[in-house]
């Protein structure tokens, strides 16, 4: 009897015991190992998670791998990266991480794609069975959610179950971590728990300017301010990969510090504020990583009923987690299919509207780009992510919706960076 056979009947044994957790309808065999080999799965980012989570999917049997990543490998990502060694800095973290498995677990192919998720289309994504994320933008997991949603079918209004894949999402930060299993239409996805995320930290440009208190407030203002008046590096936008850049923020910073007798302004807090890095532990990677991964089995072999469906995980002072079901938003914008309303006067401008859009709890959105439809033609109302048409329509801002010819009921239809697919909102105006 070969080695792989008495491996197979050694687990087949482990997973027929019965226990509180098993499905009745489940029956061992070699079936659930075909299932492993045969399951198509996708996991979105290799960094300290991602690793965790492609080295426990390739040790689990899952042999059809495949990594998205659109980053490199740094100095810094070494103490919680363990795929990645010093040789790999500056190479694509998804190719040196896929690598690393190919040639150390036999049987297993990972296929990296040193790109971002939005290089893809739906033909990409619906090819996977099930997508695992190790992603550390809020951005990036509404994209991904919003993509997922896309992809479902109905027929007479009722949901095609075959089009659904099985999205699990994993975060860490600190010594804190969750994790989710989202079935999409038919449990909460990303956009309907979208405000029990943090908010974005953000400082009032009169504190930096004029009483700061905190090192944050520094840095914020040789970044905000100082960089743009004094441009050491010519034209050139920060970049927080850049030593030399962080290098001269961090300088100007101390000496704003030292100026207003504030401690603590540091090389790694620079380069924390400047690239919003959330600081990561090992051990929170390895937990939730584990936590992503057998939920990922469970959907591929149905030894168990999935997570329902998101657990939390804390181990600042002692161990918690906690398990519990979000519930579904009926009036979500992403997988709801419910038309969202915006209420507004007349009178309101189109800034105001799009401040809305930024700043409500409900959409966050970062950019949003606004058409409609006049007189049966589309007509673009303002676009930010694209200059030339942002310069041409930015007179649009300062217009009211009635200057702009909006009428009650009138449709708006919404781009930005956090979906895939436009939202479809209706204004109404208020009386």
């Amino acid at each position: 009897m070969s080695n792989e056979m008495q491996n197979r009947i050694h687990l087949n044994k482990i997973l027929g015991t019965k226990g509180p957790f098993s499905r009745p309808d489940f029956e061992c065999g070699v079936t659930a190992f075909e299932c492993l080999s045969a399951c198509k799965v996708l996991i979105i980012g290799s960094g300290g998670l991602g690793c965790e989570l492609l080295k426990n999917l390739a040790l689990m049997g899952f042999t059809n791998l495949h990594i998205i990543d659109m980053d490199v490998i740094e100095l810094s990502n070494l103490n919680r990266q363990f795929l990645f060694r010093q040789k790999d800095i500056g190479k694509p973290k998804a190719e040196v991480a896929a690598n690393f498995i190919n040639t150390r677990i036999k049987n297993v192919k990972v296929t990296p794609y040193y790109n971002k998720i939005q290089d893809f289309d739906e033909d990409f994504y619906r090819s996977f069975h099930v997508i695992v994320s190790g992603l550390d933008s809020i951005v990036a997991r509404r994209w991904i959610n919003g993509m997922i949603v896309s992809l479902l079918q109905y027929e007479d209004g009722v949901l095609d179950e075959s089009s659904i894949i099985p999205f699990v999402d994993g975060g860490t930060e600190g010594f804190k971590g969750s994790a989710r299993v989202i079935i999409p239409g038919m449990t909460a996805c990303i956009e309907c728990t979208l405000d029990l995320f943090p908010p974005q930290v953000t400082y009032p440009l009169c504190t930096i300017a004029n009483t700061p208190r905190l090192p944050e407030h520094c840095i914020e203002y040789t970044r905000v301010l100082l960089w743009p008046k004094e441009k050491p590096f010519g034209d050139a936008p920060i970049d927080g990969d850049d030593c030399n850049h962080i290098q001269w923020v961090y300088e100007k910073s101390l000496e704003r510090s030292q100026e207003f007798g504030i401690e603590g302004v540091t090389y790694r807090l620079t380069q924390g504020v400047i690239k919003h890095i959330m600081p990561a532990v090992a051990s929170t990677n390895a937990v939730i990583a584990a936590v992503c991964a057998t939920e990922v089995f469970k959907i591929a072999t149905s030894c168990c009923s999935p997570m329902n469906n998101s657990m939390v995980f804390n181990d600042i002072d002692g161990i918690y987690s906690f398990t519990y079901e979000p519930e579904k938003n009926e009036n979500c914008p992403a997988c709801s299919g419910v038309p969202q309303y915006l209420d507004f006067a007349e009178t309101d401008k189109l800034s105001t509207v799009i401040d809305y859009l930024k700043e409500s709890p409900k959409y966050q959105m970062r950019s949003p780009g606004i058409t409609t439809i006049v007189n049966g033609k589309n007509k673009t109302l303002y676009i930010q992510t694209v200059a030339s048409i942002e310069e041409k329509t930015r007179q649009n801002l300062k217009k009211t919706l009635q200057e702009l010819q909006l009428e009650d009921g009138q449709k708006l239809f919404v781009a930005d960076i956090s979906t895939p697919n436009s939202l479809v909102f209706v204004i109404r105006f208020r009386k």
